[in-house]
């Protein structure tokens, strides 16, 4: 149980982190999975960060899932492991073990779910929430050190 001072520490702390990971936490959430992944086109490009593209590549198979599109889910999703991996269990705020697992439910909703396509697909796929916490912070990330972004 966090008391209100821890979670404003949190909180706080949290705002730290680069302004494009949180503008695409912030639209992520809201499912606006294309343009979160807009969001972090321009950090990726810049510093090369296989975690960012993980994050835009897991953001696009939820693209694919609003689109009624399972093949495209199970690709993306596939592909997020190849990326995220080596940033287990955690980086820059964000629990990477809970994304891959993510990636995996998904993988396996359109798998067990086979005949749902279009509209039926967008409405029945869970969709997670991403949540940055300051302890998932390792502190050593690359990206952290980025003026530009800020």
């Amino acid at each position: 149980m966090h008391d209100e001072r821890s979670l404003n520490r949190n909180e706080d702390s949290v705002k730290r982190l680069p302004q494009a990971l949180l503008a695409f936490i912030h639209l992520f959430n809201a499912r606006r999975f294309w343009e979160s992944h807009e969001v972090l086109e321009q950090p990726w490009r810049r510093n090369k960060s296989d975690f960012y593209q993980g994050l835009i590549i897991f953001a696009s198979g939820y693209v694919h899932a609003q689109r009624g599109n399972p093949v495209g889910v199970r690709k993306q999703m596939a592909k997020v492991f190849g990326k995220l991996e080596k940033y287990r269990p955690h980086y820059m705020g964000i629990d990477v073990d809970a994304v891959l697992q993510w990636a995996a439910d998904s993988i396996d909703f359109v798998e067990r779910h086979r005949q749902l396509r279009g509209p039926e697909l967008t409405e029945a796929i869970p969709y997670p929430l991403l949540r940055p916490e300051v302890a998932l912070v390792r502190g050593d990330e690359p990206e952290l050190h980025e003026p530009s972004d800020r």
